[in-house]
């Protein structure tokens, strides 16, 4: 989920429409301005079709954005990259800039490029997301010395990878490396993943049982991966975590968004109105 860019400087909470987001975005001298603009075109998943080459130009944007006392950095290229995989088929002609952006330095913006070539299938990011993944869970997935995050975004590249849809051996090799690594939200995200390829439900339910997991974050991120995938199975599991109601609902709707079954359709609305 990604939030509203609070804090911006060129944001009071006044609404704006499309054409009041696409000339902020090309205000270069203003990085608050083009970062909520890119924000506000992928959350209103426009089909504006200045859109996309607005985007494509913002994505090489690599200047830092002061927040009070924090500075971001390259936060209009993450924000651009994170609305491109929103866009749909409009945005398939970003996808050699967001494959570029795979090899960035900045791990938070290989982390959205990964994310949107996900969100819009882009089969020639599978042999770049299996090279950033290569060394596994113990040097990708290893801990970047200094800060809390690991070396590559490896939840972010596991996800993609499901997303595309691809399950040859190669992939289901790496994803299944990762099944073990120490952190539970990553072995969610390779099970996320191995679930929506293969169909087994032994993912599902290890998913399942991540929603009992004692802390909140690890049960937040298990609750994502099972609505991103539409296991239905896990409908009491997910109404009975204990968790935000809205990020139940959220999960919920992703179930009920791939249901075919009506009476399974009407059990997932009974859930969600539960909830309510």
């Amino acid at each position: 989920m990604q939030s509203g860019p609070e804090g911006s400087q060129a944001w009071n909470g006044d609404p704006i429409d499309e054409a009041e987001a696409l000339r902020r975005l090309q205000l270069s001298d203003d990085p608050s301005a083009q970062y909520y603009a890119a924000w506000w075109l992928g959350r209103s998943r426009t089909q504006h079709p200045q859109a996309v080459p607005l985007l494509r130009n913002a994505l090489q944007q690599r200047r830092a954005r002061q927040l009070g006392d924090e500075v971001e950095e390259n936060a209009v290229a993450r924000n651009a990259a994170r609305a491109l995989g929103k866009l749909g088929a409009i945005a398939n002609p970003a996808i050699p800039d967001l494959l570029a952006t795979l090899n960035d330095d900045d791990h938070g913006l290989r982390e959205a490029a990964a994310r949107s070539l996900g969100q819009l299938k882009a089969e020639a990011a599978v042999p770049l997301l299996l090279a950033r993944l290569a060394s596994g869970p113990d040097v990708a997935g290893a801990r970047e010395e200094g800060t809390p995050r690991m070396k590559e975004p490896c939840d972010a590249l596991l996800e993609a990878l499901g997303d595309i849809g691809i399950g040859n051996d190669a992939v289901l090799t790496t994803l299944k490396s990762f099944l073990h690594h120490e952190r539970p939200v990553v072995r969610s995200s390779a099970c996320r993943a191995l679930l929506q390829l293969t169909d087994d439900p032994q993912w599902g339910e290890a998913m399942v049982e991540l929603l009992q997991h004692d802390q909140l974050q690890v049960r937040r991120a298990a609750l994502m991966d099972l609505g991103a995938t539409g296991w239905r199975p896990a409908l009491t599991a997910i109404s009975n975590t204990l968790a935000e109601n809205s990020l139940k609902l959220i999960a919920l709707r992703g179930i009920a968004e791939t249901a075919v079954d009506k009476a399974v359709d009407e059990a997932v609305l009974d859930a969600m109105d539960a909830l309510l």
